[in-house]
């Protein structure tokens, strides 16, 4: 007797291996992701432009990478008394404008630099919404805590969701590896604030245009992780305590049904092996000079050197 519907992910014919480079952008999974191969040491870059949530949004994101722009700083409006740029997160606001454009333009040259080596990108889409910033008639991907009445928000319309995804797919396939393989999922997160009704609506206008864009791709896979928490983990034991974002339990879960359709049995035992390192490394003891504590750290290093032989990038660093 079955008392829950499973979701499967798919497997891949393209397995990820430990010198793969993964670029994650997007909502909040796509941090969570970028975490969990941190952890695991395989080489990883998530949101240059910090948490963004539209398709659209994404898009020039990703433009702005592959063009290598650098943000001056008349691309910059002075709010709130700090500089921000309205396409980025407000994590990138400062008092000083040198300070706002130098993280931005630090975020874009490592970005434009390690997509060029990626072989997996990783796209999370949380909202259909969008805000238009009126003083300059221009979308945004954050407001800022701008008072509202400088914004209009409204829905991406169908062709502008499938015209923004349909470019991002175009530049990535032009300045990632031949072989990139771009993972489209949709933010199991629901924006409450929106509305349940419209949250639900927004949800599925983006699985209908990924969908829809992805078609006949052999490179674009759609990852069911919207599907996995509503459907298979339904139960709010998974979510945080604002029953909103899932919690550690069900991004683990998430984790290992993605590593099964994607990683190669050599990253598997790789990723395995660095996390219980890790879990070594964040033991504490109250006495550090103690001769069995210097054994135990002695025996952790060695397992790092012995990780370490297998890979050229840096690990542990």
């Amino acid at each position: 007797m079955k008392f829950r519907t499973e979701v499967e992910i798919n497997e891949s014919e393209k397995k990820l291996g430990i010198e793969d480079c993964i670029f994650s952008i997007g909502s909040c999974f796509a941090s969570e992701m970028h975490e969990k191969f941190s952890e695991g040491q395989i080489q990883s870059l998530s949101n240059p432009f910090g948490t963004v949530f539209n398709p659209y949004s994404i898009l020039q994101a990703v433009k702005q990478v592959y063009d290598a722009k650098e943000y001056q700083e008349n691309d910059l409006i002075l709010a709130n008394d700090s500089y921000i740029s309205l396409d980025h997160h407000s994590s990138f606001d400062s008092r000083f404008a040198h300070i706002t454009l130098d993280k931005i333009n630090k975020n874009i040259e490592e970005a434009n630099q390690f997509l060029q080596n990626t072989g997996f990108v990783i796209i999370t889409f949380g909202t259909s919404y969008i805000y238009e910033f009126l003083p300059q008639n221009r979308l945004v991907a954050n407001c800022h805590k701008i008072p509202q009445k400088f914004f209009e928000k409204r829905f991406l319309s169908h062709q502008e969701l499938t015209e923004s995804i349909g470019k991002t797919i175009d530049l990535l396939l032009d300045i990632c590896k031949d072989d990139v393989q771009i993972l489209f999922t949709v933010s199991p997160v629901r924006h409450t604030k929106d509305g349940m009704v419209e949250n639900q609506l927004s949800k599925s206008k983006l699985i209908t245009a990924i969908h829809e864009s992805v078609s006949g791709k052999e490179n674009c896979h759609y990852l069911p992780v919207y599907e996995i928490l509503m459907d298979d983990l339904r139960d709010y034991r998974f979510y945080k305590d604002d029953l909103i974002h899932p919690n550690s339990q069900a991004v683990q879960y998430v984790w290992e049904k993605f590593g099964n359709a994607y990683f190669s049995d050599e990253a598997k035992v790789f990723i395995n092996e660095n996390n219980k390192i890790m879990t070594a490394l964040n033991h504490k003891t109250a006495d550090d000079k103690n001769p069995k504590y210097q054994e135990f750290l002695d025996k952790i290093n060695a397992r790092i050197v012995a990780q370490q032989q297998k890979v050229k990038h840096k690990i542990f660093s």
